[in-house]
């Protein structure tokens, strides 16, 4: 029986992927579960798994092409022929299955995506010469021309000893997915932003304390991360319109709390999310947590790791940033900004006093509540990062 690999949902707000590379040739067997290819989407870098055991038999979508959700990317369990070890990007000819079908493509046919981009830039695609199957014009083709053709005017208007004074720079598929995503919250939401700063000087000595016992006896570093996840989680459950979504006529509340994670890529972001975080304990939000952000940075999260989320953390903090403005990741919404924990001069008790301070900024859909909630809910946050309590460690 033949199986289908289609392109699978790999975000709330995804709804196209393009093929980056094939871990494995038509003609060889492919385990359950094994990594079968690599998708890049504007959220993420992801293996595919196989779904099923078999000969990987047909591959209908080369690399460098973008298709929408739901595409058949290759068929498995239609039998190779015996000894056949074919190249990545071909496709062995098998009977016809009902579940499979594949479009008829005239010579010099280029997928809409490709066409799409050629037009974006003003370029011919018979200029163009493809990598692809069949000799066919893929996306890196277009993006390689681009970077090309912007080289040679370089050249033709300045003498050849000249010093370049600027570079053109072609944008990356998830360079160019965060620009569209960024445009398209601030148009559709009404921003607002709120600030507030908090005195961590309970948790930062606590923290000092236990971290290096905490890690030899969990194996887990211990950041401030889940001290913010906490706190966020619990204020979640008290304001729900803060977890929710703006939709037309109405507003979607959140029955769960799952709190997204930015993270920061040599090539842009990606929010990973941590599901259910008002149902966890400490230990777990701080596994969880560093488990995520890890494998964001080596680029092995699973799909299901970037759907679902309600609330959004970005911890700019850590680039030294002391508080900013953050843009909504929609559809939520609402997201927390955590800035640099600095010493600061503060008074306490009408004394003056040296604290580790932190500037917290919540950006909000003023759609979906008004400043009153994001005061009163960024108040909570505040209010649990200063007396966070520390009984549960023993």
């Amino acid at each position: 029986m033949a199986i289908e690999v289609k392109l699978p949902q790999l975000g709330e707000t995804v709804v196209e992927g393009t093929v980056g590379k094939w871990l494995k040739q038509v003609g060889e067997l492919v385990k359950k579960y094994e990594p079968l290819l690599e998708v890049m989407t504007d959220k993420v870098d992801v293996e595919i798994p196989s779904p099923a055991e078999g000969i990987l038999s047909r591959i209908l979508v080369q690399e460098g092409e973008t298709v929408q959700v739901g595409t058949v990317l290759a068929v498995i369990g239609e039998e190779a022929p015996a000894g056949v070890q074919a190249p990545p990007g071909t496709a062995i000819e098998a009977p016809p299955r009902e579940t499979v079908t594949e479009e008829v493509r005239p010579p010099g046919w280029v997928s809409p995506a490709v066409a799409k981009l050629a037009a974006e830039h003003g370029i011919n695609v018979a200029l163009v010469k493809g990598t692809g199957a069949e000799g066919r014009v893929t996306k890196q083709d277009i993006l390689r021309f681009i970077e090309e053709q912007a080289k040679a005017q370089e050249v033709e208007a300045k003498p050849e000893e000249a010093i370049p004074s600027e570079e053109v720079v072609p944008l990356t598929t998830i360079r160019k997915a965060i620009a569209e995503h960024m445009v398209r919250s601030k148009r559709t939401s009404p921003h607002v932003t709120t600030v507030m700063e908090a005195d961590l000087n309970r948790i930062v000595q606590f923290r000092e304390e236990i971290k290096d016992e905490f890690q030899e006896r969990h194996g887990v570093k211990l950041t401030y991360l889940p001290f913010f996840i906490q706190a966020a989680a619990s204020a979640l459950t008290a304001f729900p319109p803060v977890n929710s979504s703006f939709a037309e006529d109405r507003i979607i509340l959140k029955k769960r709390v799952n709190i997204g994670l930015a993270v920061a890529l040599e090539e842009g972001l990606i929010v990973p999310v941590l599901k259910d975080a008002d149902k966890k304990g400490f230990l777990a939000l701080a596994r969880e947590a560093d488990d995520l952000v890890r494998r964001a940075r080596e680029k092995r999260l699973h799909p299901d790791d970037v759907t679902e989320g309600t609330f959004t953390i970005t911890d700019h903090g850590i680039f030294g940033s002391l508080f900013a403005t953050p843009i909504i990741h929609q559809p939520q919404a609402a997201i927390l900004g955590i800035g640099a924990i600095t010493k600061r001069v503060v008074v306490v008790d009408d004394a003056m006093a040296i604290r580790p301070m932190v500037y917290l900024s919540l950006s909000f859909d003023h759609r979906a509540f008004d400043g009153s909630v994001a005061d009163r809910f960024l108040q909570t946050i505040k209010e649990k990062l200063e007396h966070f309590d520390l009984s549960w460690w023993s």
